[in-house]
């Protein structure tokens, strides 16, 4: 029998196959980014994007499952400085150079800058579309939030004692890390529990949970129950945002009801916010107590005049405290050695800490609430100062103690 001399067509079939798989992959490709693109694993990708931040700053409560603070008491009133507005200092001394404040506004992101002075509105600006009754992103701000809460909570006899263990009120911490743990312990970032807080590696824990929260909807309290245990508590000073995550958690526990409803309770109302803040919640309905509080930035400032006048309204003082007194004043000034600012080997930072506020290097009386991104409530005391500052500062983890330099010189700057 003769041989067929035809050809097979294995590189035409060939070539079919390939472009068929090429076009299914083609069609899988564009499908899955099309469900990505609408997705809320788009958001997370895409959070901290540089055409994004400032919008997503803005609207975190439009994005992710969020609760809302309802305002609603008699407006606690910030005047405008009679004579008009202070003249920003033109410049700060800082690491030995005399340095433009304009140009480090733009270069750290400012997207907010609010100077109050004896309760009085001496400097107020916006930046990147933001503007007046825009909600700026609070980051770890919140925890000085959660701070004032719990001390709520101790002083009205939901919580016994800050010596208390927090398992006693978060059943779910029984068995993990914090299993014994006192509250001063967590308030004061001192619990010893087992979590990274490097923003630099994307599998740390603190990278990790917004994936674990917003992207696979696992709930805050599973999430801590699976935390381990490092060293002794009480010893060391390590700043991890479980630790604020848990202080939510107590108090909502201890209470009964959302963090959000005793925020609105006992701060928002009595406290005469102006506007509704959010707090984004995990998908079961849990506040996250280490971020994500969106409020005014005078709203902002409210809360730190309420630190700098002792827990009262200082155009109501008649009324009482709205956060005790006594809780104030232990927050911002604690006393164990291994709390202090500076040079400490029981601390991971040269900046102090207090019941969620820091305490700067070389302190002259000062505390503020800091958040990532660079957001700021700097009380000063000695001036009858607070300042307000929210951004989308890319380089905020190094730029802390020239902020701090800033918001001296702005208080000291402008002060009688």
């Amino acid at each position: 029998m003769r041989k067929s001399t035809r050809k097979r067509p294995w590189p035409r079939v060939l070539l079919i196959v390939t472009t068929t798989l090429l076009g299914l992959v083609a069609v899988i490709g564009v499908g899955g980014y099309l469900y990505l693109r609408n997705s809320e694993w788009w958001v997370a990708i895409t959070l901290f994007h540089d055409d994004y931040r400032a919008t997503n700053f803005r609207t975190m409560h439009e994005l992710f499952p969020a609760r809302e603070v309802p305002a609603g008491g008699e407006v606690w009133e910030l005047p405008t400085a009679a004579g008009g507005p202070e003249v920003l200092p033109e410049t700060y001394r800082f690491n030995g150079e005399e340095r433009s404040l304009t140009s480090f506004l733009q270069e750290s992101e400012t997207t907010g800058l609010l100077v109050l002075r004896d309760g009085v509105v001496t400097h107020e600006s916006y930046y990147q579309g933001n503007e007046a009754n825009s909600l700026a992103q609070s980051f770890s701000m919140a925890k000085s939030v959660v701070s004032a809460l719990a001390g709520i909570a101790i002083e009205e006899g939901y919580i016994g004692s800050v010596r208390d263990p927090i398992s006693d009120y978060v059943p779910e911490s029984r068995g993990s890390g914090y299993d014994g743990v006192s509250i001063h312990d967590v308030l004061t970032m001192s619990s010893g529990v087992d979590f990274s807080e490097d923003y630099d590696n994307f599998r740390s824990d603190v990278m990790w949970l917004p994936v674990q929260i917003f992207g696979f909807r696992e709930a805050a309290p599973d999430i801590l129950a699976k935390l381990g245990r490092k060293r002794e508590p009480g010893t060391y000073n390590e700043y991890i945002s479980s630790d604020s995550i848990a202080l939510g958690l107590l108090v909502a526990r201890a209470t009964g009801v959302p963090l959000t409803q005793f925020l609105s309770d006992k701060i928002w109302i009595p406290a005469g916010m102006e506007s509704a803040a959010w707090w984004n919640t995990d998908y079961h309905g849990n506040e996250l107590g280490h971020a994500f509080l969106g409020a005014t930035l005078r709203d902002y400032g409210r809360l730190g005049l309420l630190y700098l006048n002792g827990g009262r309204r200082s155009d109501r003082p008649e009324n009482g405290e709205i956060i005790p007194a006594r809780w104030v004043y232990e927050s911002v000034n604690r006393t164990e050695a291994h709390l202090q600012p500076g040079e400490n080997p029981d601390s991971f930072w040269i900046f102090g800490y207090g019941y969620q506020w820091w305490i700067p290097e070389d302190p002259d009386g000062e505390f503020a609430a800091i958040g990532i991104w660079g957001q700021y409530i700097y009380v000063y005391p000695r001036y009858a100062t607070v300042i307000v500052k929210t951004g989308t500062d890319y380089y905020f983890d190094t730029r802390d103690h020239e902020t701090i330099e800033v918001f001296r010189a702005i208080a000291r700057g402008g002060s009688r």
